[in-house]
Order: C-alpha cells, then structure tokens, then sequence
C-alpha cells in the first residue's frame, strides 16, 4: 500500500474507532480536554467553572473563593511548577472546607472524588492507632510515591488534621518541597490539601469581634486571621502540625480561613437544599428550619454553631 494510502487507512481506522466509543464517553470534560495538552491522568481542569460554582453555590466565603482561585489559577498557569501546589483550609464545622475540597476536584479530574487519581485520609479510617504511628509513615509515604510515579498530576486530601498523630504528616514533607524528583519520581505538578477544624474557634472569636466593630465580612482580610490561625493550630501539640516541619519550612502555599456562617447564609443553604431534593422552596420552612440551628454567642445569636451542617437533616422535620 502506497504511503498516502496508509496514512489514509490510519486516519479512518481512527476515526472509526473513535466513533464506536459509547455516547456517554463524549461529555464535556472529554471535549475540554481534547483541546488541552495536560490531561494526563484525566486532568482537564475547568477553571471557569469552579469560579462559577464558588461565587454560586459557595455561601459566605469571601476569603475561601478569593484564595482558592488565587492558588489554583497560579498553580496551572505555570508550565513547569517549583514545587506541589499545598492549601490548609480551616475552620468549623459546617462552614463548607469539604465542599470546597470535593468541588475543587471535581474541576480538575474526571470524576472527581472518584478518580482513581485522587488521594483522600482520615486519620480515624487510616491511622487509628498511636502506637502504630512509625508503620503508619512508611505506608503513608511508600503510597504517595508509588501513585506519584504512577501520575505525577495527583491530588491528596488530608481530612481531620487536627486528629492526625502529631509527626505523622512530616513523612510527607520531601514530597512537598521544591526538588527536581524524590525518589525518582517528579512531582510538581501534584495537589495536596489539608482540611482541620483546627483554628475554627479562634476564626469564630476574630470574626465575632470584627462585627462588633461593625467590619463586614467582605472586608476581612487574611491578614486579620493568620495570627490566631497559626497559634491555634500550629503551636498546638494535639494538632497534626504540631512542631512540623510543614510549617517551619513554610511549604504551606495557602492557608484558607472559613468564617462562621450567619443566619441568612443559613437560609441560602436551606433553599439550595430544597431545590436539590425537588421540594417546594417554601419561605415558611426555609425560615422555621433556619430557626432551629443553634447560633453563637448566647446572647447576640449572629452565628451558626454548625454552619450548615444539619440543614439537610432537618427539613423532613418541616415537610
């Protein structure tokens, strides 16, 4: 066969197989990532997207959309990172740090959470036992390599850092670093991040105090809370960055605060809740379910002790 000839041959081989492909196969993420050349490992961020998705359905987190999109935009517009992109979100609970988390992978991976390219450990589920902590290390590490040689466009997703065995995350930290390759594996290109409750408390206490002297939350700066952060969570000796390295080494890039939640904050999320379930967004039962979340402190009553948390739980009481 002639030479134009294969070449043609080839071509409609291609084609043809390409157009056996199940419809399901043609989605957007396969077309986004047709046009990009880092889809590796079924990356093929969207970065519009999850700027939509944050200022949409993120409620109350001025400071959380405006980090995340700083970090994550920076990380991928450079070619060749120095170093893993690394972001510590913190905050109490219900305020949306795992949300966030899973939205941010849903983004950037085909799958997102189910991705086989996606990392998670919860120290109650991984690393239960204290006295297992030096086994424990050498598993956490001899994992995160073997899936980094596997996919050097990996994300890893720490839960519960404030229950993590202090010490334990440290083996971790030549993989965070700004060397060539660990181990013979180069691993730039991968995502860690840290979620905590650590540091909740004095977030709720800075913010609180920032309202009584009549400052917005859109006016709130990073600079406002990473003290109080810092001191809670890595000064801390029951905390998983307790005397880390992580943290003297500065190989954090992120530290994102998620502020305590107000009550009309609460009611957006008792509307989106409903529209998900397909229930009648009823003014009465998004006012009386708001009504029932308990809020802080005692006397003023401005914020959600769990953020939104129990909304989903608690509408079947109003239906």
């Amino acid at each position: 066969m002639a030479p134009g000839a294969a070449a043609a041959a080839l071509a409609l081989a291609l084609l043809l197989a390409a157009a056996a492909r199940p419809a399901a196969a043609w989605d957007l993420w396969a077309l986004r990532c047709g046009f990009s050349t880092d889809c590796e490992c079924g990356f093929g961020p969207d970065l519009r997207g999850l700027e939509c998705d944050l200022a949409t359905n993120l409620v109350g987190q001025p400071l959380v959309r405006q980090q995340v999109m700083k970090g994550v935009r920076e990380f991928l517009e450079n070619r060749n990172p120095v170093k893993p992109l690394v972001m510590s979100f913190h905050g109490s609970t219900g305020t949306g740090k795992t949300y966030v988390s899973s939205m941010l992978v849903r983004y950037l991976f085909q799958g997102g959470l189910q991705s086989p390219y996606v990392h998670q450990f919860s120290p109650i589920v991984h690393f239960p036992h204290a006295e297992q902590i030096e086994q424990y290390k050498e598993s956490l590490k001899r994992w995160i390599q073997g899936n980094l040689t596997n996919c050097g466009r990996s994300a890893f997703l720490f839960e519960e850092m404030d229950k993590m065995h202090p010490g334990l995350i440290d083996v971790i930290i030549p993989f965070l670093g700004p060397s060539w390759v660990v181990y013979g594996t180069n691993y730039r290109k991968a995502i860690f991040i840290f979620i905590s409750n650590a540091g909740g408390e004095q977030i709720n206490e800075m913010t609180l105090d920032l309202w009584r002297a009549r400052k917005d939350r859109e006016e709130i700066s990073l600079q406002d809370l990473e003290p109080a952060i810092s001191k809670a969570v890595f000064e801390n000796p029951q905390s998983g960055f307790w005397k880390s390295g992580i943290i003297n080494s500065h190989l954090i890039d992120f530290v994102v605060p998620f502020l305590p939640l107000k009550r009309h904050h609460v009611k957006q999320c008792v509307v989106s809740e409903l529209v998900q379930q397909g229930l009648e967004v009823r003014p009465s039962v998004v006012q009386e379910v708001a009504d029932s979340i308990p809020y802080f402190p005692e006397e003023e009553k401005i914020f959600s002790s769990t953020g939104c948390k129990t909304v989903a739980s608690r509408i079947s009481f109003f239906f």
